[in-house]
């Protein structure tokens, strides 16, 4: 994979931006600017945390600059300074909620820069070396675990707010929608699958087996949560939409199998998948997401 190499004005110091990053960030003028930026903000905090970094990883690096982090006392960690993004802004409060029951650990940060140094997991291989049936038992294990009710006052979002910010995306592609009766169920069902709730609780909502680590201090860590306030069931469908062979090969039973780990409701999990196949948004408006969503209506 292509990579920029950015020379800053730290003698000798060069930044390796991950092609993936620079692409998610074109064409934004945001992210544009903080992309700018990165270059010296990696350095500043290079120097102020005293760490010695290797080169960033690249693989699923589209959202953020992450790169392994040693510090001066032989400490590893891993340094993470995220682009602007809607849907990843409370991530910080959220590791800090948490605090490391089950996700890693935040070790310093800066608000400012959004930059964090984290623990790092080690030897660090994703939940993905394991069959999606055993994925299944450790993500339901970790999201009941993760889901606890905020103590007033928070700053968490609720989960309308995201699904108001895609619909709004969505709603901007009409002219491009495949099928627009099925686009505007899915807009319906975020609505209405979205109003709040007593029981409501912080949900991962961007929980896979991709964002699923394995470490010393548990077996498995989880890692880039999104978190908002809503309905339990929505962070169901994370996980089974990374495994669309066995989703679309047995809908009912997958669901209703993932579901019973949860133990949340069968229905409003196929209800929220339907929902995001169809109407989320997406680039390609012809891909496989209309025929997930039918097969799941």
């Amino acid at each position: 994979m292509s990579t920029t190499r950015w020379r800053t004005g730290v003698a000798h110091s060069v930044v390796v931006i991950p092609r993936q990053l620079a692409d998610t960030c074109s064409g934004n003028p945001e992210r544009l600017a903080w992309l700018t930026r990165l270059p010296a903000a990696i350095d500043e905090l290079r120097r102020r945390w005293t760490l010695t970094l290797g080169e960033p990883w690249e693989v699923e690096a589209s959202c953020s600059w992450v790169a392994p982090a040693e510090r001066a006392d032989g400490i590893h960690a891993v340094l993470k300074l995220g682009m602007p993004h809607m849907e990843a802004a409370h991530e910080l409060a959220g590791l800090r909620f948490w605090n490391g029951d089950p996700t890693v650990r935040v070790i310093e940060s800066d608000a400012t820069l959004n930059a964090m140094l984290l623990e790092r997991c080690e030897p660090g291989t994703t939940l993905r070396a394991l069959p999606e049936p055993e994925q299944d038992v450790v993500i339901a294990g970790l999201l009941r675990r993760l889901w606890r009710s905020p103590r007033e006052p928070h700053s968490f979002r609720p989960l309308s707010e995201m699904l108001a910010h895609w619909a709004d995306e969505t709603l901007a592609a009409a002219p491009r929608w495949a099928d627009a009766g099925l686009v505007r169920s899915g807009l319906r069902l975020f609505d209405e699958l979205s109003a709040q709730a007593a029981d409501d609780v912080v949900l991962a909502t961007d929980l896979h087996a991709g964002n699923v680590l394995r470490a010393e201090r548990e077996p498995w860590l989880a890692i880039d949560p999104k978190p908002f306030v809503g309905d339990r069931a929505y962070d169901a469908t994370q996980h089974l939409i990374n495994c669309p062979q066995r989703l679309c090969a047995d809908p009912r039973g997958t669901i209703g199998s993932f579901a019973d780990l949860l133990e949340v409701d069968h229905e409003r999990v196929r209800l929220w998948l339907f929902a995001r196949a169809a109407a989320e948004p997406r680039d390609d408006w012809s891909g496989n997401s209309p025929a997930l969503a039918r097969v799941l209506g």
